[in-house]
């Protein structure tokens, strides 16, 4: 996971800065606050994913990050002098259907100080440190940062995936993704779902392959899945 350097102009971009800002999270907590217990960990490298019980992000928190989303929603009201310069990768929808629509974009932590800031935050990096190596606490190297936005009624979908299957970028698997949503989620909303245990679903020693790069069909990963993957899916 690198971290870049880079000026364009007069503009800021924010991933000259290696540390917190301070705007986001001013006041943490002390990072024992954070710390996961055994159990927690346990839970973890048994079924893949892990839902925290302490919140990353107070309400507020989350109010400065959706306000600074306007800048990815709707640029032409709320521009920003480095969109979309500064972005990897910035799609407004990324399927192209206007009847299912999701924004996604990488890089958005050189826009602002909030989506800066938030890859810093202890919830965000205690945790992390005690997951990815098993039985031993590690440094954290930041890779990427990416946003999903979604709108109500006729947003897009992701299939469903492993992550490793994109992003093979240590062997054996050394790294993890953080979901912090923005919004409350649940069955009826969206929410994000997993299937405990599907890390360790693969092909010969590698990854489920991708069955759907365009944000079309939800369930196109059942077409690639064994019997016994199929029972546990369900």
């Amino acid at each position: 996971i690198s971290l870049f350097f880079q000026i364009m102009g007069d503009i800021d971009d924010l991933s000259r800065f290696s540390h917190s800002l301070g705007v986001l999270c001013p006041h943490e907590a002390p990072a024992k606050t954070f710390r996961l217990s055994q159990a927690q960990i346990d839970d973890y490298n048994t079924n893949g994913f892990l839902v925290l019980d302490t919140p990353v992000l107070t309400d507020e928190q989350c109010d400065m990050l959706l306000r600074d989303y306007n800048h990815l929603l709707e640029p032409e009201k709320h521009p920003h002098p480095g969109f979309p310069s500064l972005l990897h990768e910035f799609h407004a929808n990324q399927g192209g259907n206007p009847d299912a629509v999701l924004m996604h974009c990488l890089g958005q932590w050189r826009l602002t100080p909030s989506f800066h800031d938030v890859i810093f935050a202890r919830g965000v990096v205690v945790p992390t440190s005690q997951l990815l190596r098993p039985g031993q606490e590690t440094a954290v190297r930041f890779w990427h940062d990416q946003c999903f936005a979604k709108p109500a009624k006729h947003g897009g979908v992701v299939a469903w995936h492993q992550d490793y299957s994109y992003w093979q970028r240590t062997i054996p698997m050394c790294h993890m993704t953080v979901h912090v949503a923005l919004d409350a989620q649940n069955e009826e909303n969206g929410g994000l779902h997993f299937v405990p245990g599907s890390h360790r679903w693969h092909r010969d020693g590698k990854p489920l392959p991708i069955t759907d790069r365009d944000f079309a069909t939800m369930e196109s990963i059942r077409g690639i899945l064994t019997a016994e993957e199929l029972d546990e899916f369900a």
